[in-house]
């Protein structure tokens, strides 16, 4: 059982140069979220669509990992079994940092694979443009492939394991979300105790139900936030 789950989202790894979901001006890089992260998107606009993650794979690929990420993955091998880290975000940099794939989950999709449309089989292809696999057709069944991401209005097959780690954990991290597409406030009632840590305050989450709250870079906060995890797993 794991006692501690930390949950980071796209504040975590803006540090290292990638942006955030949406914007202020509600775009991502530069695209309107609803016309490439929409449910039906690959069907209505589906050359702007694969275009757009061809894009954010070739970006992803000389990213590196920041402070953040390398602290907790450190964390994560030092309490394997009492630290279950998931993530929103769809990037490697927890796995360039050195977690291995099944000690983390995405609950989001993660980038750098495709899963066919027709019977749900994943591929990896690194940084690859999509239509270069099997010229984007599932080598298994022949099937349309599409990016392992989840679009807005799709189900989020992950969410079971997020539900899971709720229901086990004692302490919970939130960084770098907005609370946005996940009610975080809601996640630290369930639980004794609770850390947010964010750059700046959001309207879509109550601190006050948090144990500390901390509202300054990721990089910034890490080690003390690393320090309460770990005493908290010492007692």
């Amino acid at each position: 059982m794991s006692r501690v789950l930390i949950l980071s989202g796209a504040g975590i790894s803006a540090e290292s140069g990638i942006s955030t979901f949406r914007d202020s001006d509600g775009l991502w890089e530069k695209h309107r979220v609803e016309d490439v992260c929409s449910a039906g998107c690959l069907d209505t606009n589906a050359n702007l669509t694969k275009a757009f993650y061809d894009a954010r794979r070739k970006d992803l690929e000389h990213k590196q990992p920041n402070y953040a990420h390398k602290v907790i993955v450190e964390l994560k091998h030092t309490y394997p079994d009492d630290i279950a880290v998931l993530t929103q975000n769809v990037d490697d940099l927890f796995e360039k940092a050195g977690m291995m794939s099944n000690e983390i989950v995405h609950l989001h999709g993660f980038l750098k694979e495709l899963r066919c449309r027709n019977c749900e089989e994943i591929f990896k292809i690194g940084y690859k443009k999509q239509d270069e696999y099997f010229n984007s057709q599932c080598p298994e069944c022949g099937g349309e492939l599409r990016p392992n991401i989840v679009f807005f209005g799709e189900a989020a097959p992950q969410y079971t394991k997020l539900t899971q780690a709720l229901n086990e954990c004692e302490l919970i991290v939130i960084i770098g979300t907005s609370g946005n597409v996940l009610d975080v406030t809601y996640f630290a009632q369930l639980t004794k105790l609770s850390i947010l840590n964010n750059l700046e305050p959001s309207q879509a989450i109550d601190d006050s139900y948090f144990s500390k709250v901390f509202y300054s870079k990721a990089t910034e906060t890490i080690g003390e936030i690393s320090e309460y995890i770990e005493d908290f797993l010492n007692k």
